[in-house]
């Protein structure tokens, strides 16, 4: 039969236990102290993971802060982010993660390193093309590659497809086909018109180049200005920091070289202009899943959508933003409609067809 204590005992026990936990309490308040105030709970963190250039994002950062309550705490990763997921793992305190390029997003979500968010907002504010089908992923600001040409030249409307024209021939220049800039709209090229004819109109293009395909985005404008090429493909939001550069700096010069056309694809019917992105996702193991849909949904607010266009010519990505005075100069613009995830489907086989026609030679 199992024994059972007699009651004296026990209440030695007790009294023990109580006269222990009594001297370990902190001493009493002197005499007279101010007792202390019950403070209002903090509206707590969220941890940011970001490739992003931090001067870029601050803005949009402090005033979720200011107006949330929120305190975020950003860990900037120029390279490694998704090795850094995986040797995190569970353990990981990432709750929101932050890229450049569709590509660089959808690893993250095919590493499985996100999770779907069911959010009004962010459905409402993102067109479906430009985000997750599951909510894994959300694209915030576009960045539109367009055609830069001498502000002199007489052209109404361009076709990506135009760039092969031998009317061209000795007038292009252009960055690296290997950039992810230019993988991504080669990759369109194959989505819409096929491996095949992507393949000769990347031939096209490099019979048509008047330097080799080398530099960054800005050159191509550099050298319309020095007479080396008539027309170029970049990034818009390039321009908008030109124009906006010091008068008289060479930035500036550069700008106010060049007009800005939005080529659309031939041989699409409902064909727009090629668009990669900034944008985001939740961490797989957000440790504050709350708040980072909360960042995630003030990030596509018109306030922040504002402060994207405003602070780096990025094109929002909710429509009826105001726009910055350079950017809006460039005209309405038409998003090609395809699902950016069946672009980068195509990412790989577009680098290998560079290599294949020796673009970047």
């Amino acid at each position: 039969m199992r024994s059972i204590a007699s009651p004296a005992p026990l209440f030695a026990i007790a009294c023990a236990a109580l006269l222990a936990a009594c001297s370990q309490q902190e001493p009493a308040a002197p005499a007279g102290a101010a007792e202390s105030v019950d403070q209002p709970a903090a509206s707590g963190v969220v941890n940011l993971y970001t490739t992003r250039e931090p001067g870029l994002i601050q803005p949009l950062l402090d005033a979720f802060e200011d107006e949330t309550g929120v305190e975020v705490s950003t860990v900037f990763l120029k390279d490694g982010l998704l090795e850094r997921l995986g040797a995190e793992g569970e353990r990981s305190a990432a709750d929101v993660l932050m890229t450049v390029d569709t590509g660089n997003l959808l690893d993250l979500v095919e590493g499985g390193h996100t999770q779907p968010v069911e959010s009004a907002i962010l459905a409402a504010a993102v067109p479906a093309h430009l985000r997750g089908a599951d909510g894994e992923w959300f694209a915030l600001s576009l960045r539109d590659r367009v055609l830069y040409a001498d502000r002199e030249l007489e052209l109404d409307g361009f076709a990506y497809e135009d760039l092969a024209d031998p009317e061209w021939k000795d007038r292009v220049c252009i960055r690296s086909g290997q950039h992810p800039y230019n993988t991504s709209l080669f990759a369109a090229m194959i989505a819409h018109n096929g491996a095949e004819a992507t393949e000769r109109w990347l031939r096209g293009v490099k019979a048509n180049l008047a330097r080799k395909a080398a530099g960054g985005d800005r050159d191509v404008a550099r050298d319309i200005l020095a007479g080396i090429c008539d027309i170029g493909i970049a990034n818009a939001y390039y321009v908008g920091r030109m124009k906006n550069a010091e008068e008289g700096s060479e930035q500036r010069q550069w700008g106010d070289a060049i007009q800005v056309i939005r080529p659309v694809f031939a041989g699409a019917a409902d064909g727009g202009t090629h668009v990669n992105i900034s944008g985001a996702a939740v961490a797989r193991h957000a440790p504050n899943r709350d708040n980072a849909v909360r960042l995630l949904e003030y990030l596509v607010s018109d306030e922040a959508q504002s402060l994207y266009a405003r602070a780096n010519y990025e094109y929002p990505v909710k429509a009826g933003v105001e726009l910055d005075p350079v950017v809006a100069s460039f005209g309405e613009m038409k998003v090609d409609p395809l699902p950016l995830a069946e672009v980068v489907r195509h990412r790989r086989q577009a680098s290998e067809l560079v290599d294949k026609v020796g673009f970047d030679n």
